[in-house]
């Protein structure tokens, strides 16, 4: 019997394996089970991925198991089969997709599932508390008060203040007992406070019919039109009978606010699954919803690995968002995963957006996927009016326009609250000198440095680096000027030109601290802060109920862009953070500042919606030949050798025209947008194909070559399928 163990290397393949010893006769350990194997002179942990009957490395040199850390697998079948798949398609070793799905402590062979001793006061004890002998310890004395106090608790409660050998002498003595853990609480749904809308009211129908089998369901709803409302109606149901709900959010910031509205809903059973939880937190939520514990489950990208053996349904809010692709290291889509795993569970997966990628419309537009529609908001509240600032005719006061500022004053005025978007932090994007011309640059990166006026620094955006912001030209002692302008700059204009409006900022910068972005909100929903600066956090779902006002500072970042992308993000950020005006029972007003007015993007947007421009950005794709209508893999590689790297990527470049394979085009080398960042050259090769199929059959056969050619010292390489971002 040879296990082979799937290890966290970087090694694309399994490692072969003896039985450790005294296994004999037990037969074959169950996979998805932890394994803890010598490797060199180390001791890693893996999952056992497969048995066979022999093995490629001779029978001298295989190492034998040391040992087998759990008896069930780790992960429920479903999940296991969607990591071993999603190995084989994202084409990433095996070892580092299975360690992406676990929390730390489970990669550091901490039990999967937590025995839990409950404690409680016997009689005896209690007449112990009620009269304590004059040589009874004070620390034991605590310990029963606190336990008479508590009524029951586990061990790892009383261990936070007391040790294990205290708890042991209390029970030796017959002063404590074991007790039963206490049944967990029934989850009961709450009624909800609203009624269904009639459209409303057709997609939880059209989504519930659909319960115990796979179906895609597009809930294509405006901006504030009630999809939460109908992801919790159908939950409800979902789960009514013991099963699980997993619901996946693009950032973090909304996890808080969905949880809240969630469990007052929900009686118990949500939990949160995020990258900001500690790691305590994050095992714990995960043995929660191993077990069958948690019954709803909202989480992050990484949460669509959460180990549910009772799943039953599917949610993906805000399905378009790019946070769902992760972009380092194992470069998986959360939201096409999260469809894998509905298919192989058989279970409804329900896609929400106000604005769909273009890939899943194009799904709904071909039947793979139901669409529903929710036209309108519920209520009074009605669909913003939207109108363009021509930056060209109008002066601005660092970006904000003079009719900008008329309506932030007008709208204060009137009680509303306002928010200003622009996508970029910092103070101003460039430092710059009048007199010779220089321009504060990264000495690490083909980039310039961003000034951040509060903290005194120049910041790179791109690699990290900061230094001290410099009051005056290095090259002719002359005063250095900030040119252009971001968050921080415009939060102190506005401060300026509306001294009595408190206001609030939420970008990187302002988040980082942990409970700052929820600080931020909990200040906007109290209506303490009445004018709100951000970046695209802002565009994220949040409901600002006494928002009136959206200005959109700059909306020709996306215009002009390279990427193919880069339209559909523009306007699905200009629709989304729009959407957070008039959601309420005041008005709400858009106002888009731009130096091109008559740009078609802005134009069509205006007059047909999102749905218009996705109707003339799917034909412009078709004709050019771009996803949705061909699939992309990017081959990203970067050195500090520019020459090396050229040589390694036409190597690349060759491997691949010697595959013969017509349908496939092999493009590069290029250079990326930003050729040298963080003292690396970077550039890729971009792979075309008309069909998933062809291009999983070259990766296979081209992928194993690349990896036998010699590239430059320091060479790091890896494969993107399905990229967002072709730069």
């Amino acid at each position: 019997m040879i296990l082979q163990v799937a290890l966290d290397t970087p090694l694309r393949r399994v490692f072969d394996y003896r039985p450790p010893t005294g296994l004999g006769s037990h037969g074959a350990p169950p996979l998805g089970v932890r394994v803890r194997v010598p490797f060199g002179r180390r001791q890693l942990i893996g999952v056992l991925v497969g048995v066979a009957s022999e093995s490629a490395v001779d029978a001298p040199k295989l190492k034998a198991a040391l040992e087998i850390l759990d008896e069930h697998s780790i992960v429920d079948p479903v999940t296991f089969d969607l990591l071993r798949w999603a190995a084989e398609y994202y084409h990433h070793p095996i070892g580092e997709v299975f360690a992406a799905a676990l929390p730390v402590s489970l990669r550091a062979g901490q039990p999967s599932l937590q025995r839990t001793e409950w404690w409680c006061l016997s009689e005896t004890g209690r007449q112990e508390l009620s009269a304590p002998g004059a040589r009874r310890a004070p620390r034991q004395r605590a310990l029963l008060a606190r336990l008479g106090t508590l009524g029951c608790a586990t061990s790892d409660d009383i261990g936070e203040a007391f040790k294990p050998a205290q708890l042991r002498s209390l029970a030796a003595h017959g002063w404590i007992v074991q007790a039963a853990a206490p049944a967990t609480a029934a989850l009961e749904t709450r009624p909800s406070e609203v009624a269904l809308t009639l459209p409303q009211a057709h997609c939880v129908a059209a989504i519930l019919a659909s319960l115990s089998t796979f179906a895609a369901h597009l809930l294509y709803g405006v901006t504030g039109s009630g999809k939460t409302e109908v992801y919790l109606r159908v939950i409800a149901a979902a789960i009514a009978e013991g099963g699980q709900a997993l619901i996946l959010v693009p950032e973090i910031a909304l996890t808080p606010q969905l949880v809240d509205r969630f469990r007052r809903r929900f009686t118990s059973g949500v939990v949160a699954v995020h990258s900001g939880l500690s790691a305590v937190e994050r095992r714990d939520a995960w043995r929660a919803a191993h077990k069958g514990e948690a019954r709803i489950i909202i989480g992050t990208r990484s949460a669509v690995f959460t180990s549910l053996p009772k799943l039953a349904l599917i949610v993906v809010d805000e399905e378009h968002d790019p946070s769902y692709k992760q972009q380092e290291g194992f470069r998986y889509s959360a939201r096409d995963l999260a469809v894998m795993r509905a298919r192989g569970a058989n279970v409804p997966i329900v896609l929400g957006s106000a604005t769909p990628s273009l890939e899943t419309l194009e799904n709904a537009a071909t039947a793979r996927y139901s669409k529903h529609l929710l036209p309108q908001r519920p209520g009074a509240a009605q669909t913003p009016r939207m109108s363009i600032v021509d930056l060209r005719r109008h002066a601005a006061d660092q970006g904000l326009s003079t009719p900008a500022v008329q309506a932030m004053d007008r709208h204060l005025k009137a009680g509303g609250q306002v928010i200003v978007f622009l996508n970029r932090r910092g103070y101003a994007p460039s430092l710059f000198c009048n007199a010779c011309g220089w321009v504060a640059p990264c000495a690490h990166c083909d980039a310039r440095m961003t000034l951040h006026r509060r903290a005194q620094q120049l910041r790179c955006h791109h690699c990290g680096a900061h230094s001290p912001a410099p009051a005056i030209c290095a090259s002719c002692g002359q005063p250095l000027n900030p040119v252009g302008q971001g968050t921080e700059r415009v939060e102190e204009t506005l401060a300026r030109l509306f001294p009595e409006a408190p206001l609030a900022r939420l970008d990187r910068d302002t988040a980082s601290a942990r409970g700052a972005v929820q600080t931020v909100l909990d200040r906007v929903h109290s209506g303490e802060a009445r004018i709100l600066v951000g970046t695209q956090m802002l565009t994220k779902g949040h409901h600002f109920p006494e928002v009136s006002l959206v200005v959109i500072v700059d909306a020709d970042q996306g215009l002009f862009a390279s990427d193919f992308r880069a339209t559909e993000r523009l306007a699905q950020t200009i629709t989304q953070v729009a959407g957070r005006a008039g959601r309420g029972s005041l008005a709400g007003e858009v106002m888009i500042q731009t130096a091109f007015p008559a740009h078609p993007l802005l134009n069509r947007l205006m007059a047909e919606g999102y749905e218009g421009f996705a109707v003339s950005a799917l034909e412009e794709r078709r004709e050019a030949g771009w996803p949705p209508y061909s699939r992309l893999a990017l081959l990203r590689a970067e050195a500090k050798d520019s020459l090396g790297l050229d040589v390694f990527l036409r190597a690349a470049v060759d491997c691949g025209r010697g595959l013969n394979q017509t349908a496939v085009k092999v493009l590069g080398p290029a250079g990326a947008l930003i050729a040298r960042r963080a003292d690396h050259f970077r550039a890729h090769l971009l792979i075309e194909t008309p069909a998933r199929s062809t291009l999983q059959r070259f990766l296979k056969d081209w992928l194993p070559q690349v990896e036998k050619l010699r590239g430059p010292p320091g060479l790091r390489w890896s494969i993107d399928v399905d990229p967002l971002e072709v730069d």
